[in-house]
């Protein structure tokens, strides 16, 4: 016997689904090797395909159905969020994790007349011991060495900060519905990436 679909609850399931995948499938615009997604970005892309799998066995939206979709922005969130961030420049820099583990840390990047900058929480900076290291930087899909100059001052941390919100338009939506900071927080740090010396 045929099951019977209701369409709204087909709707969501392709939406669900064609979100979760889109988590994997923006990287590929991307120059240079696949950056798999990591972490929240990982799970989010993951789960919202697994909700959109869920919705489409079961065909209707019944009483669980509705409860089940009023939580899915917990996953749905950080899918979108990914997506977002990878939608325009974003570069891989190549940093130590535990037990010596390489970590792709995806980031945002801002060209000033002194070099290209970064900026991030300052526990993030800290915790993969960013400053004076020489590391891999992935950018337009070629990999050249860098030794990122950490940078704590306010005045750089803001003007850096307000740079990398008038370059990404994903930032100005986000910022505009409060997902993220239009202005550097007590928090952010800025790191300038230097070329690596000759050897």
């Amino acid at each position: 016997m045929n099951k019977k679909y209701s369409i709204p609850c087909l709707l969501i399931s392709i939406l669900f689904i064609a979100v979760g995948m889109s988590v994997f499938g923006i990287r590929l615009i991307h120059a240079g090797p696949y950056a798999m997604p990591q972490d929240g970005a990982l799970l989010g892309g993951l789960s919202t395909i697994a909700l959109g799998i869920f919705f489409l066995w079961k065909g209707k939206l019944k009483p669980w159905g509705w409860v089940t979709l009023a939580a899915s922005p917990v996953v749905l969130f950080p899918a979108l969020y990914s997506i977002m961030g990878e939608s325009e420049e974003v570069i891989s820099l190549y940093a130590k994790g535990p037990q010596n583990t390489v970590v792709d840390l995806r980031l945002w990047i801002v060209d000033r007349d002194d070099g290209p900058w970064v900026g991030m929480a300052r526990n993030k900076a800290l915790t993969h011991n960013l400053h004076g290291q020489q590391l891999a930087m992935l950018r337009a899909g070629k990999k050249v060495c860098v030794v990122p100059v950490l940078h704590e001052d306010r005045a750089t941390a803001r003007a850096i900060h307000s740079m990398k919100v008038d370059k990404y338009k994903v930032a100005q939506l986000a910022g505009a519905i409060g997902l993220y900071p239009l202005q550097a927080t007590d928090n952010t740090v800025v790191l300038r990436l230097d070329s690596c010396p000759e050897s």
